[in-house]
């Protein structure tokens, strides 16, 4: 397959490496010194086992010029999607697929912007990487990449399944990746936003009781707007496992923390905001992730004092 990969983070760059494995990869990017060190010496992956193997997806700042791809894999940053769609909107062509493994929900009213909805793509990864430093994943675990559709019979993306399995990223097809989507979302939307807002790591929420008050209330109004788009969960259930998320890893600093630390922008909206949006759509009451949203852009505010 002839597939770009929009931004080359931990996660795009990962994606990028395995998949040029076994297809003609394009890595869209906009940082020069990175497009020059993966065009002249590769992208690496460093494997949990601290083996670092090379890959050589061709790397580009601009498409211009560009044919179109069978397939678009967005990596960037949520709130990033609609602009480096816009930017790259020559590479996409009537039968193109936009397939979004984002974190949140909600990614396919962007992707829906620049194509049909029989050809947008929505999935969840149980991979997971970091950057140590440019054009270097650090591959921290690897799981199953389920892939579905917005519309239509979800069998018809078995090939993009195929392909990524070839490449050594194994994916299915499934009717129930809404409900996957939303199952992950859970610990992101309650304790991963609290880290941010509150700047601590994640043990802190377990262990300090008003902080624990707060996250069950999140995760109690996010089952309930879930159960309103015919989404059912436990909320019991889904409280232990966030609080286990948060025990077995007491000194994690999420994404969002590091957002708000350093000034930038975080993807609030397409995390906890997708939570509110959604309980607009079915009449679910989510005010505690409204408030939540709003304080975290109060935060990223701050950066402009």
């Amino acid at each position: 397959m002839k597939i770009a990969v929009l931004g080359s983070g931990a996660m795009g760059g990962l994606f990028s490496a395995y998949l040029s494995k076994t297809n003609e990869v394009t890595v869209i990017d906009v940082n020069p010194a990175l497009v020059e060190k993966v065009n002249a010496q590769g992208m690496q992956v460093r494997e949990p086992d601290g083996t670092v193997a090379t890959y050589h997806p061709h790397a580009v700042l601009s498409t211009q010029g560009m044919p179109p791809v069978d397939l678009i894999v967005l990596f960037v940053k949520s709130m990033y999607s609609e602009g480096a769609l816009a930017a790259n909107k020559g590479i996409i062509g009537p039968n193109t697929y936009l397939m979004t493994l984002q974190n949140g929900s909600g990614h396919e009213d962007i992707l829906g912007k620049f194509v049909d909805a029989a050809h947008i793509i929505i999935g969840t990864t149980q991979h997971n990487a970091n950057i140590s430093e440019l054009g270097i994943s650090n591959h921290g675990g690897s799981g199953m990449t389920h892939l579905g559709c917005v519309t239509g019979a979800v069998a018809r993306l078995q090939p993009v399944a195929d392909a990524f399995t070839a490449s050594g990223l194994e994916a299915d097809v499934s009717d129930g990746v809404q409900k996957m989507i939303w199952n992950k979302m859970f610990t992101n939307v309650s304790a991963s936003a609290l880290t941010g807002a509150l700047q601590v790591p994640l043990g802190y929420i377990a262990e300090n009781e008003s902080a624990w008050a707060l996250c069950t209330t999140l995760v109690r109004e996010a089952v309930a707007v879930a159960k309103g788009l015919g989404l059912d969960f436990d909320a019991e259930e889904k409280i232990a496992e966030v609080r286990r998320v948060c025990e077995n890893s007491p000194a994690g600093l999420t994404s969002i923390y590091a957002d708000l630390k350093c000034g930038r922008r975080s993807e609030v909206d397409t995390i906890s905001g997708s939570v509110v949006r959604a309980g607009k759509k079915c009449g679910v009451p989510a005010p505690s992730h409204e408030f939540l949203v709003g304080l975290i852009h109060a935060m990223e505010g701050k950066a402009q004092v």
